[in-house]
């Protein structure tokens, strides 16, 4: 199990972390929807989510282009929230390319523009390694989602066995600016239980599905 001194430390400046990253979403928005469509092995690992989607009221948190958004919108009352402009625009489209329907709007996953235990399921995908603070973050997505309800998340993490190609890979996208967390302790500390389950890139994509404690 990766020790705790491998994981990463929070920015001190919050709000320039979240800029800067959100500047680089903006001037790569095309390209980076180019990605998600063309990329196989991307669109696999967060196909992962789906079967854990659980009615009627679904909240996607960073949905970047909407990729995945669209593939489930119209089997629920869908919801979305990301922090970009520009990706939220691309989202759009890509929902009425795929006559998909769902309320999206663009707010910060810290202060969430919905009313506590309003969701069965919050999708949230290769996005948490991107909040400058992690805790206040999975605080508010824990707030909106109803007793029993449950968390559906991917993201990058160390590779339980710690093999040398999914540690590389890990530290790959700490070296990019990518925050990397002890999810567990993350987790279990707001009030989760959880199972985490290795989906891909030789262990280092994890699929979290957590349930909110009633």
């Amino acid at each position: 199990m990766p020790r705790k001194n491998m994981y990463s430390t929070e920015p001190l400046d919050k709000e320039g972390y979240t800029e800067q990253f959100d500047q680089a979403y903006s001037r790569f928005a095309k390209l980076y929807g180019l990605m998600v469509k063309w990329f196989p092995l991307w669109r696999n690992w967060i196909s992962h989510t789906t079967p854990h989607i659980l009615g009627p009221n679904v909240l996607e948190i960073s949905f970047g282009t909407g990729y995945l958004l669209a593939q489930y919108a119209n089997k629920y009352k869908t919801y979305g929230v990301d922090y970009n402009w520009e990706l939220s625009l691309l989202a759009q489209q890509n929902l009425r390319k795929n006559g998909a329907r769902a309320s999206i709007q663009q707010a910060d996953v810290k202060h969430l523009p919905y009313r506590s235990e309003s969701f069965d399921t919050v999708v949230n995908t290769m996005a948490f390694t991107g909040y400058p603070d992690g805790q206040k973050a999975i605080a508010e997505i824990h707030r909106v989602i109803k007793k029993d309800g449950r968390l559906v998340l991917i993201d990058i993490n160390y590779p339980k066995d710690q093999n040398w190609l999914g540690m590389q890979s890990t530290r790959f996208w700490a070296s990019a600016g990518d925050i990397i967390r002890d999810m567990g302790n993350l987790l279990e500390g707001t009030g989760f239980e959880y199972t985490d389950n290795e989906i891909g890139g030789f262990g280092s994509v994890h699929l979290y599905v957590a349930t909110k404690s009633p």
